[in-house]
């Protein structure tokens, strides 16, 4: 191919090196375990690799740079070039008696910076624990769970400008973050800049965050004072596994669909359509939220299983592919089954979180 970009072959003693692979199969490299290929697959360990490669991609190849692939669908053979980050490490940047400022390189597993945290006693970031994903994705798409999301931590995010062809570093402001969004996803950004590393703000003062209902009832009764980082990721990982599978046992995206926002009015009519069934609701400035997995469940697909593919039986927010046999036309065609009937049922329709290629 003319693109293709020669700069290390693939080593086992080599750091340092840039891996490049043709024709590479990607089904290691998506939590769904979709079996498709890209035509090259360029992975990279420094910041300081970025701009060769990026120079050294001809105008015009495609490209698209993934994480650990969670919360994506390959809707089928890429044609151009899948980058990966293998950017490591974490180090303190300043402590004091507040606060700890940390950065992690943008491949680092996510759950790895957590458990860091933990261990050192660190709060802020804990509710995140046994999301699947990279330090740099989780940037991108503020991930939450559990009344916690990476936005409420991260003080800035340190990337490469391909335009400029230049470093630069956007502070929490100029990352624009609101619910599973932020400024990186919007198109123009997404093709622009390269996420290779990211500062968050911890604290050692004891700040248990136990807003979210499971959490609260798992800790009943306790004296919140006693607990510590370590014993809130924990009790989430158990919560976590009570509900949703293990990708790396049932290969999944995790959660499938945004929670939608709706009217009051519109929230009315669905509360009393569905008396005495209440719905879940989360009151914001603009109406109610409600939970997709609520939605879902009431128009009965819970335990659905059509072929190769399925949706969980303890947690209908989440599309499986429990023999690791479904295609993408699959996915595809489920997630607009379970669109078409909650629009039909309750007038609204849902927006994917899982970023489709």
């Amino acid at each position: 191919m003319s693109y293709r970009l020669r700069r290390a072959h693939v080593t086992n003693n080599s750091s340092d090196m840039i891996r490049t692979l043709d024709n590479y199969n990607l089904t290691a490299h998506n939590t769904f375990a979709m079996n498709v290929k890209c035509s090259e697959f360029m992975e990279y360990t420094k910041a300081d690799d970025i701009p060769f490669i990026i120079s050294s991609i001809r105008k015009g190849v495609e490209k698209f740079h993934i994480g650990a692939g969670s919360n994506l669908l390959f809707t089928g053979d890429f044609p151009g070039i899948i980058l990966h980050s293998a950017i490591k490490g974490i180090e303190i940047l300043s402590e004091t008696a507040e606060e700890v400022i940390v950065r992690a390189g943008a491949g680092e597993t996510m759950d790895e910076l957590i458990l860091w945290a933990c261990r050192r006693g660190l709060w802020g970031i804990e509710n995140l624990s046994g999301i699947p994903g990279e330090v740099g994705a989780s940037a991108v798409q503020n991930v939450g769970a559990y009344g916690a999301e990476a936005a409420d931590s991260i003080v800035a995010v340190h990337a490469y400008d391909e335009v400029e062809e230049e470093f630069v570093t956007f502070t929490t402001d100029e990352c624009h973050y609101a619910y599973r969004d932020s400024v990186f996803k919007q198109a123009d950004f997404k093709k622009r800049y390269i996420i290779h590393a990211v500062d968050y703000r911890l604290s050692p003062i004891p700040a248990p965050d136990l807003s979210y209902p499971a959490l609260k009832s798992h800790f009943e009764g306790f004296d919140e004072s006693t607990l510590s980082p370590s014993d809130i990721r924990k009790a989430i990982i158990e919560i976590r596994n009570s509900k949703l599978p293990d990708p790396v046992k049932v290969p999944s995206a995790g959660s499938f669909f945004k929670n939608p926002v709706i009217s009051e009015e519109l929230f009315a009519e669905i509360r009393a359509k569905e008396a005495p069934a209440e719905p879940p609701h989360y009151k914001v400035s603009d109406g109610y939220k409600i939970p997709a997995a609520w939605l879902i469940d009431r128009c009965g697909w819970k335990g659905y299983r059509d072929g190769n593919i399925g949706v969980w039986h303890l947690q209908p927010l989440v599309i499986v592919n429990p023999d690791r046999q479904a295609s993408p036309e699959e996915v595809i065609s489920l997630e607009t089954r379970i669109i078409d009937s909650v629009k039909q049922r309750f007038g609204i329709k849902l927006t994917p979180e899982v970023e489709h290629i």
